[in-house]
């Protein structure tokens, strides 16, 4: 079971990594706004919520597949269907955009810290054997 802190942690990198997607697609088209990135964000951080809830993630949050995959997916989907009922643009574009760079944010992260953590343990487990 992870800790307090390792589940804060992988919360603030998921909201973190949301906002940041929502400020970046803010700046490269829009008008770049405090609000208007939250307008963007919102529907986003609430699938996010979503997200976490339905897979359990505290329980694994660092897990690529076990956390990252569904939160990732619940996270596009949810935000692109409330994209919709805010009125906002879903084109496929964005939808393919937005698909990837979730990916490469919600889960990427946590592919670096699996990676680290086998590192790490190998590493403890090499200088055990000296």
């Amino acid at each position: 079971m992870a800790t307090a802190r390792q589940i804060g942690a992988a919360v603030g990198i998921d909201v973190a990594s949301v906002v940041l997607f929502a400020a970046v697609g803010r700046a490269s088209h829009e008008s770049f706004t405090v609000g208007g990135v939250a307008l963007t964000a919102l529907p986003f951080l609430v699938a996010l919520a979503v997200g976490w809830v339905g897979s359990l993630a505290w329980r694994a949050p660092h897990a690529p597949v076990r956390a990252g995959l569904p939160i990732w997916i619940v996270t596009l989907v949810g935000g692109m269907l409330g994209r919709m009922l805010l009125g906002e643009g879903t084109a496929l574009a964005f939808v393919i955009v937005a698909a990837l760079t979730l990916l490469l944010l919600l889960v990427g992260w946590r592919v670096v810290a699996h990676l680290l953590g086998v590192l790490r343990r190998t590493a403890d487990e090499a200088a055990g054997r000296r």
